[in-house]
């Protein structure tokens, strides 16, 4: 009781300072969909940030050095996941490792020596560990939402995933009725993403979605967000079961922005 006294303390002394004005201008570099938000939304979202800023851990990897650009950027995009959610800021999350471009996993082997994986990443979310990412592929995802491929949103939800202590691509829900809806929508699609994939038919979610229901939850992440209007019109289950557990409608948030307020 006392740590989260103190805890919630610390938070309301970081909220009394300003959010500096160059912040501001990096989400809204960075970070379209910070644009879409109503103005009391960006507020939520830049009291999000401000402290998600001060109490993660922060390394620059392979030559990256670590600037307010990289950690607001970071943060920002991290935190829109977190708009509608009760939330303890993931605390699950105590670092986060950024390396300037393409790097390959490493893991630790059972001899103690550090082993790296065959393929290349952009990002990783560690069970019980970090998240690592890529700054190019940070700022790119950002930039361009509408190619439905977002690295802080993927790792990140895959962190909300593993917040009940299991990575089985369901992120904590509060009734029996929202899991009985959960598993019956996320299977299906899973499925028939599967299938499709496998006949080398076209998907609208990214094939990697197919790889195992964790992914598929983080895939499906990316495009809640960032094509959230099609994902509505084609997959209306799988955007409402989103909808509910974000507690968010970005379709709707997105047509208000196009529409001009």
């Amino acid at each position: 009781m006392l740590i989260n006294w103190l805890k919630e303390r610390r938070r309301r002394e970081i909220l009394e300072r300003p959010f500096p004005e160059a912040w501001v201008n990096h989400l809204r570099r960075n970070m379209v969909h910070y644009t879409f938000l109503s103005g009391a939304e960006q507020q939520h979202l830049r009291n999000l940030t401000q402290v998600f800023v001060e109490e993660k851990d922060w390394e620059g990897c392979g030559g990256l050095e670590i600037d307010d650009e990289v950690r607001v950027t970071i943060a920002g995009q991290a935190c829109l996941l977190l708009l509608g959610l009760d939330h303890v800021l993931y605390r699950n999350v105590g670092a986060i490792l950024v390396y300037p471009s393409t790097v390959l996993p490493t893991s630790m082997g059972y001899d103690g020596q550090v082993q790296r994986g065959p393929m290349p990443i952009l990002g990783q979310a560690v069970y019980r560990g970090p998240v690592i990412l890529v700054w190019d592929a940070v700022k790119r995802g950002g930039a361009h939402p509408r190619d439905g491929h977002n690295v802080v949103y993927h790792e990140f939800a895959h962190k909300l995933d593993m917040l009940d202590g299991t990575v089985n691509g369901t992120p904590p829900l509060h009734t029996k009725e929202q899991y009985a809806k959960w598993a019956a929508v996320c299977t299906a699609e899973f499925n028939d993403l599967r299938q499709r994939s496998e006949r080398g038919r076209k998907t609208f979610l990214d094939p990697y979605g197919g790889v195992n229901e964790a992914e598929f939850f983080a895939v499906a992440t990316e495009y809640f967000f960032d094509q959230p209007v099609q994902m509505r019109r084609g997959h209306e289950a799988l955007y409402e079961v989103l909808m509910s557990f974000y507690n968010q409608d970005p379709a709707e948030r997105e047509r208000r922005h196009r529409a001009g307020g």
